[in-house]
């Protein structure tokens, strides 16, 4: 398969490519907008899950969970074989794997085996994410053609987030729960045809062996730490939390010494040492980490709480989900011309000022106030995703884009895994600790109400008026007491990741 079109210049070989390189960016777009639309999706199927399966809280969480966390944990190591066996060719079997388990989840008649689905989809996603962006990295070699690029991918998904509710919704209304995962048979089909001609084919050309130590060590890095965090999170500090995380840390500290010995790693540790790098990597982790919590109490808030339709509430976020669209494209040609260290700060502030409103009013916001906070939030999001991921991209060889792409999925991904294990578990447990339920109440109606919202309005459709509006009345103040709390947690989780903007990018031109 032939590279894209290079346009000659008068005195050297251009490295802008042509027509055939972005239709080939357009193939790209597809597993882009298949992983957003699920995530996205899936968030407004929450309380239809929750009554059909009546899962537990702590259930509830690792079915969200499980997917990114086996996510971040293989994508350094997919992204590295991507780089030995060829990334388009990863491409096509993640495709066709993740295609294959999302049927399988569409029919998952319990929790258990949805989670199990959930975690072979990430094994699966793994395999598409770095392929995608390292394969826009080896196909745009001018830095202005690629940092438009990198916005149209990152852009992907934002519109795969705006439209993820409406089609999500509208068959939230009309079939089942599972319907929503069978979204990536459609998408995928596309990529299968069009992928092996119009995307060229690249690849490590000096990959090393693959390390599978380097792996396993990646593994044990990732998966104790997420637990222990939700573990305490849960149940409060103890041993079993602490020595997870211990588990993870060491892990780590393993990881890169072996890293820093081999000849070829599979993970280059010298990238960490350029600022830019380093410090778009942590920007990335927090502020996703900031916007997928939010995202996790406001789908339930619009339901749950003020009772909207899934089409309805996808619809009340839809305008933050554009204006992330349109900073993502339209910060493009102001990131050439100002720093970084001034663009990413002041794009966090604004989607702080968002988070902000939300804690000031606490629970007592209505559909309105939720979709203005949620453009601000967008704006500023969207906007320094766009240039933290091009500084990634920029600061990292051809040859190891890979393994530098999986760096910028794992810290999203990550961040993705701490939303909900940390804003999300804390807005669980403070349900929890205020919801009242009444006495009359059997003992297997107490234990699904008093676990997830979700559960309270399932339990409510059994009991009398009076009873139910009790039960609903206390679970939704008890729901909304967390709200407040949470949002102030993500305002500073994006403000932190401003500061970090500010002291990392400061030599970046």
């Amino acid at each position: 398969m032939t590279a894209p079109t290079l346009v000659p210049s008068t005195d050297q070989v251009s490295l802008r490519v042509g027509r055939r390189g972005w239709v080939a960016l357009a193939v790209l777009m597809l597993p882009v907008l298949l992983v957003s639309i699920d995530n996205t999706v899936l968030n407004f199927a929450l309380p239809a899950i929750s009554e059909s399966l009546t899962p537990s809280g702590t259930a509830m969480l690792w079915m969200i969970d499980i997917y990114p966390l086996v996510l971040a944990g293989l994508l350094v190591s997919m992204g590295s074989l991507g780089d030995r066996l060829g990334r388009r060719k990863l491409l096509l079997i993640g495709s066709a794997g993740f295609g294959l388990i999302s049927i399988a989840a569409a029919f998952a008649p319990s929790i258990e085996l949805l989670i199990a689905a959930r975690a072979a989809l990430g094994f699966f996603g793994a395999m598409l994410m770095p392929s995608t962006l390292s394969l826009v990295r080896s196909i745009f070699r001018d830095r202005n053609q690629r940092r438009l690029a990198i916005a149209i991918w990152a852009s992907g998904f934002a519109a795969g987030s705006a439209l993820g509710p409406i089609v999500g919704g509208i068959l939230l209304e009309h079939l089942w729960w599972g319907s929503v995962f069978l979204l990536a048979v459609p998408v995928l089909l596309p990529l299968f045809v069009l992928a092996p001609f119009l995307v060229p084919e690249s690849r490590d050309p000096s990959p090393g062996r693959l390390d599978v130590a380097s792996i396993l060590l990646s593994l044990v890095t990732m998966l104790p730490v997420v637990y222990g965090i939700k573990h305490m999170a849960t149940e409060g500090p103890d041993v079993v939390g602490f020595a997870a995380i211990a588990l993870g840390l060491l892990a780590g500290v393993l990881f890169v010494r072996r890293q820093t010995r081999l000849e070829t790693p599979m993970l280059d540790m010298a990238l960490f040492r350029q600022a830019a790098f380093s410090g778009a990597v942590v920007i990335n982790l927090l502020s996703v980490t900031a916007f997928v919590g939010g995202l996790f109490f406001v789908s339930q808030h619009l339901q749950l709480v003020l009772g909207l339709s899934p089409m309805n509430a996808g619809f009340a976020l839809v305008p933050g989900l554009i204006t992330m669209i349109l900073a993502g494209l339209l910060i493009v040609p102001v990131a050439a011309r100002v720093r970084p260290s001034i663009v990413v700060p002041l794009a966090l502030v604004v989607s702080a000022v968002g988070y902000a409103a939300i804690g000031l009013r606490g629970g007592a916001v209505d559909a309105a106030g939720i979709a203005i906070c949620f453009v601000l939030l967008g704006l500023g999001i969207g906007a320094a995703e766009t240039v933290s991921n091009e500084l990634i991209l920029a600061n990292a060889p051809v040859d190891k884009a890979g393994a530098a792409s999986a760096v910028s999925e794992t810290a999203y991904e990550l961040g993705a895994v701490l939303g909900t294990a940390t804003l999300g578990t804390i807005l669980t447990a403070s349900y929890r600790n205020s919801v009242v339920l009444p006495e009359t109440l059997t003992a297997e109606q107490q234990s699904a109400a008093a676990e997830t919202l979700g559960g309270a309005v399932h339990v409510a459709r059994e009991l009398p008026a009076d009873a139910a509006s009790a039960l609903l009345e206390s679970a939704r103040h008890a729901f909304d007491s967390g709200v407040g709390l949470t949002a102030w947690l993500g305002c500073g989780l994006i403000l932190a990741a401003a500061v970090v903007a500010l002291v990392s990018l400061r030599r970046v031109r």
